[in-house]
């Protein structure tokens, strides 16, 4: 069984930077199409960034892409998510998934492990 478990959350001035790492226990990180979700009060889940296992793929939804960067370190087996030039609107709870899939999948439906979620505030 997949065990994926979020660190790094917390609190920051916009502006600042924060770095979530997932850990991937009971199979290597490797094997998956690995993605950063986030969930905001009273919206629905997002894609924030996923990484292929083929290839190392790598996809950033529209409004992170130049302040986010997602990388995968085999040895640690985590995956992790950079976050620079933080915005209020970046306010949310970020959750690691994985996937068997071949390629980049963007919604959560496509992603079978979670965990449990670590939450990200960014001050105004």
């Amino acid at each position: 069984q997949v065990q994926l478990v979020e660190s790094g959350g917390g609190l920051v001035q916009a502006g600042g930077s924060l770095r979530l790492s997932c850990a991937v226990s009971g199979r290597s990180v490797s094997s998956y199409t690995m993605g950063w979700f986030r969930q905001a009060p009273e919206k629905e889940r997002e894609l924030v960034s996923a990484i292929s296992w083929v290839g190392s793929r790598t996809n950033y939804a529209d409004s992170v892409k130049g302040r986010f960067t997602i990388s995968r370190d085999n040895a640690k087996n985590t995956v992790n998510l950079q976050m620079n030039s933080l915005k209020p609107e970046d306010t949310a709870v970020y959750y690691c998934a994985a996937s068997s899939a071949v390629g980049i999948r963007t919604t959560p439906d496509d992603y079978p492990y979670w965990g449990q979620g670590t939450q990200v505030t960014v001050s105004s």
